[in-house]
């Protein structure tokens, strides 16, 4: 009888141990306790787009006719502007129109595909920024089977009864568990501003998105526009061929007959290799014009096509330059996403110095333990936590230093960028008023120009003068037809431009560019 009473409790106690030390290990892992507080997301110091900009430029370089000043566009282009996503084959139905390239481009161009996958990357980081706002709920099915080492627990002592020990090892036993668990932020005014955030951040990269859009229109628009400039002077460059040549031939002819010397013979050959070298030149620029053009609108180096629209010299009617400002101000993307980026760095040094408040939070579970799970039974617990910052070691203040440094300089840039869209504008009115002036002497030059070719020629055909005069006249003909391409190729990128420093210039372009 004293044999069976010290067994029955040797085995209660073991099971007692086993249990209270299991129970103490489920409680442990049950994960029912408050997690530690959120803390403040960082924003990059800078707010500014990724690298890649398109921009014009019109600076002043000597005349091809009389050396003197003139405007000539440049059309700045880097980062994945100068590129496109290849799409697939999508044929042109007959020559490629200004229309149809910047759709193309607004479609394919790769600087407008980056930005957009940065707005998805931004609601992303938006919705992970509202997680801990929302309940996170969690399944757990655990099945253990596990033999205790008391020994390891600390627990040895002499047992009063004689005959009666503890084994150095519980035996093996099962716990069943099947348990879901709630969490629930009730207060974290941190995470609440990480979440507004994150959502402005995603606003600034949305209107970015659209402000690439211009950015698109003015490369692939510049683009169109300068194949247009390169088709017109090899246009102009063989008819200057095919005059050199006609002059040439009938110096030979001359020269049989014995009416001039072979020297003016010489000077008109000259002259027409000259013109041949010059449309050489002229064609090879072109053709890399071409594939610069297809490369930004998704298609391939290879492909040929033709260019249908000629954009002619219209003249533009200009508005007042203060109320293009107040427009641009009020439609230009980009000032709206420097805004948003404004909001975005309050909202980050809202959270930073909110970590010093207290956060409340619920944690629940509720689920069924036992040995096996016919026999387990529903148990459950409920945990609110309140946690309250006393010292972290001066993080917080660190934390707040870095956000205040990011608001003012994202409120900085804000500034410059409206004052530098101000500048943009007024200097694009200037470019406007001096292109449209250098149109109009080119024409006047090329008209002159070509008088006196015809009034030479017919004094040389007279006899009254040499053929040194009649290749002189020529050339001016052929320089001055360059510099009337390359007016109005300039005042044309002044509008396009113009179209761009609005704001939405996909719907400005056609306008600007056809003129009243």
């Amino acid at each position: 009888m004293k044999t069976f009473l010290i067994s029955i409790c040797q085995t209660a106690c073991v099971t007692g141990l086993a249990l209270t030390l299991s129970v103490r290990a489920s409680a442990q892992g049950s994960g029912t306790q408050a997690p530690p507080g959120a803390q403040p997301a960082p924003v990059p110091l800078s707010g500014r787009a990724p690298a890649g900009a398109v921009a014009v430029t019109q600076n002043p370089a000597p005349g091809a006719t009389t050396g003197i000043n003139t405007l000539n566009p440049t059309i700045q282009i880097s980062g994945p502007y100068v590129g496109s996503i290849r799409p697939a084959r999508r044929p042109l139905a007959g020559p490629l129109t200004l229309p149809d390239a910047l759709t193309r481009g607004l479609e394919y161009n790769l600087g407008g595909f980056s930005l957009s996958q940065t707005v998805n990357q931004a609601h992303g980081q938006r919705t992970v920024a509202r997680s801990v706002l929302l309940p996170n709920i969690v399944a757990n099915l655990n099945e253990t089977r596990q033999a205790v080492s008391l020994a390891a627990f600390g627990l040895h002592f002499n047992a009063p009864i004689p005959g009666f020990s503890l084994p150095a090892v519980v035996p093996p036993f099962n716990v069943f568990d099947v348990r879901g668990h709630v969490s629930q932020t009730v207060m974290d005014i941190t995470a609440l501003n990480n979440y507004r955030a994150a959502r402005e951040t995603a606003s600034a990269d949305e209107l970015s998105a659209l402000d690439a859009r211009d950015l698109v229109v003015l490369a692939v628009g510049g683009a169109y526009l300068q194949t247009l400039a390169a088709r017109a002077r090899v246009t102009s460059s063989r008819t200057q061929v095919e005059t050199a040549n006609v002059l040439h031939q009938q110096n030979v002819e001359r020269r049989a007959v014995g009416l001039i010397a072979q020297v003016d013979v010489d000077r008109s050959q000259i002259q027409a290799l000259t013109e041949q070298q010059r449309l050489i030149t002229l064609q090879n620029d072109f053709a890399k014009q071409k594939i610069s053009l297809a490369r930004m609108i998704g298609m391939a180096p290879t492909d040929q096509y033709d260019l249908a629209d000629y954009v002619p010299f219209a003249t533009l009617s200009l508005d007042n330059a203060d109320a293009a400002v107040r427009q641009a101000i009020e439609q230009r993307a980009d000032i709206k996403s420097a805004g948003a980026q404004v909001r975005a760095a309050e909202r980050a040094l809202a959270a930073a110095r909110a970590e010093r408040l207290p956060t409340v939070t619920v944690n629940a579970d509720y689920g069924a333990i036992g040995q096996t799970p016919s026999d387990a039974r529903g148990t459950f617990s409920v945990v609110g936590a309140v946690r309250v910052p006393i010292w972290q070691g001066g993080r917080t203040a660190g934390e707040v230093l870095q956000a205040e440094a990011a608001v003012a300089q994202r409120r900085a840039e804000f500034e410059d960028l409206t004052n530098q869209v101000e500048g943009d504008i007024r200097k694009t009115y200037l470019d406007l008023q001096a292109t449209k002036s250098q149109v109009d002497l080119a024409e006047q030059n090329l008209k002159v120009s070509r008088e006196s070719l015809d009034l030479t020629r017919q004094r040389f055909e007279a006899g009254v003068t040499d053929n040194v005069e009649v290749v002189q006249a020529q050339e001016s003909v052929a320089t001055a037809d360059l510099d009337y391409i390359n007016s109005v190729f300039a005042y044309n990128v002044a509008k396009l431009n113009l179209a761009r420093q609005l704001g939405q210039a996909d719907s400005h372009v056609a306008e600007l560019l056809k003129g009243p």
